[in-house]
This record gives structure tokens, sequence and C-alpha cells, in this order.
């Protein structure tokens, strides 16, 4: 699963970690990502020696057998930990599946918990690259749009269940409070509202006041985005 940050990203690795067949990855390609990037995110030491900070080796583990009784393994990415230089041919091999937002309401979230925003911190741009890949091999790449999910989430849930060849089970709908030794070291500072969750939130609208900046970020988003929705799956 593809997202962005300001998602809810955290929340849908929460649905299928609930899933007695599941077992899920948080973030796998964010402390290589760090690495080449030299990016200053808070934790950064701590996400570097928490994770292999060479693709290669991170990718492997993706491949890794699942554990006994399990045959779902759920990755949770963000699309801004890949680069259009790197050798993405790896994830022709698993099915690949979208979560996108409005970019205003990505934005909006990101600078409340950090000083700047670019366009290539949120990930339409390299979502847009990324299913130029998966477009030219002929896959089918399910793309849902947060709001609609929201909106409706079992009837989400149990159309990617069936996409995906796998029973769906009302666990998915709910689950218990609190940090999970699945979370990255990094949840500290970025997953306060899903900790304190039990379920998908209903989607309500915000106010949003954006900088000059800020909305200008959104708004070279917005295209990509755009483009995006017009594929998402209708339920």
């Amino acid at each position: 699963m593809w997202s962005g940050p300001r998602n809810i990203s955290t929340a849908m690795m929460r649905a299928f970690e609930n899933r007695p067949d599941t077992v899920v990855v948080d973030e796998p390609l964010y402390a290589a990502y760090l690495a080449r990037t030299g990016v200053d995110h808070p934790a950064r030491e701590a996400v570097i020696a928490s994770q292999p900070a060479d693709v290669a080796t991170a990718v492997a583990e993706l491949f890794a057998p699942l554990p006994p009784g399990r045959r779902v393994h759920y990755a949770k990415h963000m699309a801004h930990h890949v680069s259009r230089d790197m050798d993405l041919r790896w994830t022709l091999q698993f099915r690949n599946a979208f979560l996108i937002r409005d970019p205003v309401e990505v934005v909006a979230s990101y600078v409340r918990a950090r000083e700047t925003c670019e366009p290539d911190d949120i990930g339409p741009r390299q979502q847009e690259w990324l299913l130029e890949l998966w477009d030219a091999h002929d896959l089918e790449v399910p793309i849902l749009d947060a709001k609609e999910f929201l909106r409706a989430p079992e009837a989400h849930l149990r159309w990617l269940c069936d996409w995906l060849g796998i029973p769906f089970t009302a666990r998915m709908l709910s689950w218990p409070p609190g940090p999970r030794t699945s979370d990255g070291v990094w949840a500290r500072y970025w997953y306060a509202a899903v900790w304190s969750s039990t379920r998908f939130e209903p989607w309500r609208r915000r106010e949003t006041t954006l900088s000059e900046h800020d909305a200008a970020v959104a708004e070279a988003c917005r295209p990509i985005y755009e483009a995006l929705y017009a594929r998402r799956v209708r339920v």
C-alpha cells in the first residue's frame, strides 16, 4: 500500500494487522530514504538504526517467508521514500495499491508537524511515476481516496479483499487503542491520533488556512491528485 504522509495509511495498517492471517511491516524503506537523502526527520538516527539502511536489504526482507499461520504480508509504504532513479521492478512481484488524499488536507496536516513542506515530501509525484511503471506492465492498481474510503470503509475493504483474493473479516473495522510492536520507532512523533483510535473515523470537512508557499505546494500536486482520483475505486 503506497501512500503519502498525513493520510489514513497507519489506520489501514491497523485494519490489516487486526486480521489473524496477516503480518504487517511499517514503512520498511524509511531508513534507506533517510540515509540516501540526508533529510532531517524526528528520530532520524533511531530510524536508521532500526531498519536496513540499504534498499536491497530492505527489499529482500519483504520477500522473506511468512510466519506459520500467516498468508498475507501487508507493507505500508510512503511513496516519497523511493526516487525515480531507483530500480523499482521488484514492485512488479507484489500487489500494489495507492492511498490518496486531497493535497490541501495533506499539506495542512503536514505543516502542523513539520516546519516546511515541498511537493516531493508528500508523495503524489512519486505515485505518478510509480503508476507509469505499473501501467507499462499492465498491472491493475486500485486507488483508494481517503475521503471516499472514510465515507464507506466496509464497502471499500470488502472490495479490496475481493481484489486480493482474501476473505473479508469484520475485525478489519475496529482495533484496540494504543501502540503496537510493529509500529516504527518514529510512531511517537506521528501516530498520536491512531494510538487513540479504535476504528476509521468518519470523514469531516476541516477548515484549512495555508500560507502562500504551502498553498502553492498543494496546487502543484493537485493535477496529479486529480488524475489519480479519476481512477479511484468506486463502491
